[in-house]
């Protein structure tokens, strides 16, 4: 295990939970007035933080705004290889999970908008967001190898998730977005 460099502690458990508090802040109020109209000011009393210090944690907002967004998809990530990797549940059962924790929680009158202030910045964030989609769709794809053996996993998991996204802009809640997902799964895996 390396050592803090001279002149910078490592990080407290206690500034690593006020961090990620910031940043779960930041995207909510990124989310309720969009990127342009979210003022510095607005986050810090969001996360309950002084201006100064906000800024001390972030250089400028779209600093702020690039590490919020990163953190919510590097979270997402973690629950879609949490949920893949249970291979005592069956496949389809799995996959619908997967996809909700990617993108059906961010169905709905109150979520949308953290999915619309991503999708509404890709000029801020670039590979930010590129790299998770990746990631994302590797993690269905290899789950759909691993189980079924299919040399056309990768057609039929890009199939996904184009049906995901696709869903995600037709229904109105996360309830009949699942409904609708796992009936797509169980078409594409026969």
């Amino acid at each position: 295990m390396s050592s803090p460099e001279v002149g910078h502690p490592s990080p407290t458990v206690a500034d690593t939970d006020r961090r990620i508090m910031v940043l779960d802040s930041a995207m909510v109020t990124f989310a309720r007035f969009g990127y342009r109209k979210t003022s510095m000011e607005e986050v810090a009393r969001a996360a309950r933080i002084s201006r100064p210090g906000l800024y001390f944690l972030f250089s400028s907002k779209e600093t702020l705004f690039r590490a919020a967004v990163s953190h919510a998809l590097n979270r997402d990530i973690t629950a879609v290889q949490y949920v893949l990797a249970d291979i005592g549940r069956p496949l389809p059962e799995r996959l619908v999970e997967a996809f909700d924790q990617w993108a059906g929680r961010y169905i709905g009158p109150l979520t949308s908008d953290v999915a619309m202030v991503i999708e509404d910045n890709p000029d801020l964030l670039g590979a930010i967001i590129e790299s998770p989609r990746r990631r994302f769709e590797e993690l269905i794809t290899d789950a759909i190898a691993t189980e079924s053996g299919r040399e056309d996993a990768l057609p039929v998991a890009q199939t996904m998730i184009s049906a995901s996204i696709g869903l995600k802009h037709q229904v109105a809640s996360r309830e009949v977005y699942l409904e609708r997902l796992e009936m797509a799964i169980d078409l594409l895996l026969r």
